[in-house]
């Protein structure tokens, strides 16, 4: 998308935001007008951010994220804070931010909170010129509503938008330790997700892109689409992240697995190297059966029973079946931030 073309583009997001049809049979609030909304989504676009990180020599995160990451962010602070994925900033040596107009100035992390998964960013010169987006909630979205989501420019890419329509709204568990206990999941999914900000059709932030998926849907329907981590969860840590760099909730233990839940199981998937997992000896293809004798069936029961404990270096007791083997594992879990090359700033 060229940056002269955005008028046109945010002028047919906006007849698509009012017109699309609703997925869901819920009535609609009347729309603002035409003007009104271009007003807000062509605001709300200027805000928007590409984010270009390079990990640093040796991160562990580079195994599963790359060493070279690139994706998207949103002004939310007078002093161009951004907020963006948190993922794309773990470990990181190098982060470029690239605004809509192509500048590219370097920023610092300023937080990570690996209980919601988000990241907070700061540039080191001022970025001058762009208005901070205001943060919305989703407690009054509906299911069918019409939202657009945004991807920042890069070097070598334009910034682009997006329109797209809430599906569903419902927990989410992550196969690598993470839960939220409510996501928005959208459809027609958009390729560059990562940390891409989703706005609603006053041009408020209501949240930011994590991961593609099959199922947006739920309910066993398979359905292409996008999860984005609602900024409601952001709100209450905020001044904690920026205070401390991250939330209470992100000590907790971590383990070293990946995981699936599959007809009531959960299975290991991979074990991470140099983990609490790999140290007690637990292998790929092991199913997970109980957590200090307490019967899990999922991902959730799983991690909560797991990190139901006051210091995240607590032993775990775990009932797994490890081939035709019954097994009961004890290990000693750890802060996952400890095992992570610490970004200067933080």
């Amino acid at each position: 998308m060229r940056l002269n073309s955005l008028p046109k583009l945010l002028l047919a997001a906006s007849a698509w935001l009012i017109a699309a049809p609703l997925i869901a049979a819920t009535p609609p609030a009347a729309p603002a007008s035409a003007q009104d909304t271009i007003n807000a989504l062509t605001k709300a676009q200027s805000a928007v951010v590409g984010v270009q990180v390079t990990a640093a020599e040796g991160a562990r995160s580079a195994q599963t994220l790359g060493k070279e990451r690139s994706g998207s962010g949103v002004v939310i602070g007078a002093d161009g804070l951004v907020v963006t994925i948190g993922y794309l900033i773990l470990e990181a040596d190098d982060i470029q931010i690239t605004t809509l107009d192509r500048k590219t100035v370097p920023a610092r992390v300023v937080a990570y909170d690996l209980a919601t998964g988000f990241g907070l960013i700061r540039p080191v010169v001022p970025l001058r010129g762009i208005s901070p987006v205001a943060l919305g909630g989703t407690g009054d979205i509906k299911t069918g509503e019409s939202l657009m989501a945004s991807t920042g420019a890069s070097r070598d890419e334009e910034a682009d938008v997006n329109m797209t329509q809430l599906v569903s709204k419902r927990a989410f568990s992550g196969y690598w330790e993470y839960h939220i206990e409510s996501a928005l999941f959208t459809s027609p999914p958009m390729q560059n997700h990562s940390g891409a900000p989703l706005f609603n059709q006053k041009g408020e932030l209501i949240g930011v892109g994590s991961l593609f998926v099959m199922d947006a849907m739920g309910q066993n329907v398979r359905l292409p689409g996008n999860m984005f981590v609602p900024v409601d969860l952001l709100k209450p840590i905020m001044s904690e992240m920026l205070q401390t760099g991250s939330s209470k909730l992100s000590k907790r233990p971590w383990l070293g697995l990946t995981s699936s839940e599959q007809g009531g199981r959960v299975q290991i998937v991979r074990v991470n190297p140099d983990s609490p997992a790999q140290t007690a000896g637990l292998q790929v293809g092991d199913v997970v059966l109980a957590v200090d004798d307490a019967k899990v069936a999922n991902l959730e029961a799983f991690y909560k029973k797991v990190w139901d404990r006051a210091s995240p270096e607590a032993e775990i007791k775990l009932t797994v079946l490890q081939g035709a083997d019954l097994k009961t594992i004890t290990l000693k879990a750890v802060d996952r931030m400890s095992t992570m090359k610490k970004p200067a700033g933080i």
